[in-house]
């Protein structure tokens, strides 16, 4: 591959990436990784300055963004809600100019995903998509390269995502996996399927590499041969007037060692992009507990402690992954093959 092809390029969802560009994105955070634990400098982004658009919070995101940013020795602004006025005092095509002007590289962490769109269009600099309510991009990077850590590759791997299956999270895995051959299963009650349009893309992708797809309720048949188990937050951001419904809903697919046991794999891993509402040692642990007499959720406290759990491997993957894609997408650089 010829390492051009990434040069001055967005990345606002997996989807306009191809299987050897998504595979060259985890090879080179792979890569910068192993720079990183030895002590290497990787200054690819020398005298660079990156802004960093915050609407939603974050922990890991705006962390892996700064560090990472910082690691390629370039500069990061973070601009948080109320240091934007995108749609509200000034047009995001405006504020995508004005920023473009100043910096070499936009990261955008929001609700929409016109709006990192729109940011990518008019500012002529990389945008970087560090969440939306549709794509989560960046994490997929972080995602798969934490899979072929724990397994030595890809394809063939079956990933079951338990839980929301219409959230940002269930539609860029089953789209990501179905581009690099991972078998995706969205195991999930039938009310929050995932949306059809999103479905027949993944199946689009899944012809040419091979993966299997599935969505279904029955968590039994589900869940069974995973090599992966992944979930989520049951109520995104914005949606906290639905929790009641949800963890009613949900209950059944909580990643439990019942849940584990029923993969029938000893060496299956469990994943979680978090926050993960494993115990009510959280101030809003403590009010969920409180209202629906539950102190875990998604996920319980004995499973994410236990040897299966690579959550936190996972985390700091998202440094290593952001970093490779800010650096191929704006560093001009000669990207090694892993």
């Amino acid at each position: 591959m010829n390492e051009s092809v990434f040069q001055g390029r967005s990345l606002l969802a997996i989807k306009d990436f191809t299987q050897d560009e998504v595979n060259y994105l985890i090879d080179f955070s792979a890569h910068l990784k192993d720079l990183k634990k030895r002590g290497v400098p990787h200054h690819y982004l020398e005298g660079k300055n990156i802004a960093l658009l915050f609407e939603k919070t974050s922990t890991r995101t705006r962390a892996a963004f700064t560090t990472a940013a910082i690691d390629l020795g370039a500069h990061p602004e973070y601009l948080g809600k109320n240091d934007i006025q995108l749609g509200k005092k000034e047009s995001v095509e405006d504020t995508a100019k004005v920023l473009g002007s100043m910096f070499d590289g936009i990261e955008f962490r929001g609700f929409s995903q016109k709006v990192v769109e729109e940011l990518a269009e008019f500012s002529g600099v990389p945008v970087w998509n560090g969440l939306t309510d549709e794509w989560h991009p960046t994490q997929m990077i972080a995602d798969f390269l934490t899979v072929k850590e724990n397994f030595g590759h890809l394809e063939g791997i079956t990933l079951v995502y338990v839980g929301d299956g219409r959230n940002n999270m269930a539609n860029s895995l089953l789209v990501a996996g179905a581009i690099l051959g991972v078998n995706i299963r969205i195991c999930t009650p039938k009310s929050l399927y995932t949306d059809p349009e999103i479905v027949a893309l993944a199946e689009s992708f899944a012809k040419e590499s091979g993966s299997k797809l599935v969505i279904s309720d029955d968590v039994a048949a589900t869940v069974v041969g995973a090599d992966v188990l992944y979930t989520d937050v049951w109520v995104s951001m914005g949606e906290e007037d639905k929790f009641a419904e949800r963890v009613e809903l949900l209950q059944p697919y909580q990643i439990n060692m019942d849940m584990v046991k029923q993969t029938g794999n000893e060496n299956m891993i469990v994943l979680h992009c978090l926050p993960a509402f494993h115990d009510a040692t959280t101030e809003y642990g403590a009010a969920i507990s409180e209202k629906f007499g539950i102190s875990e959720m998604e996920i319980t406290d004995e499973v994410f402690r236990s040897s299966y759990a690579r959550q936190f491997q996972q985390a700091e993957n998202r440094m290593h992954s952001i970093k490779a894609i800010m650096a191929a997408t704006l560093g001009n650089l000669f990207i090694p093959k892993a």
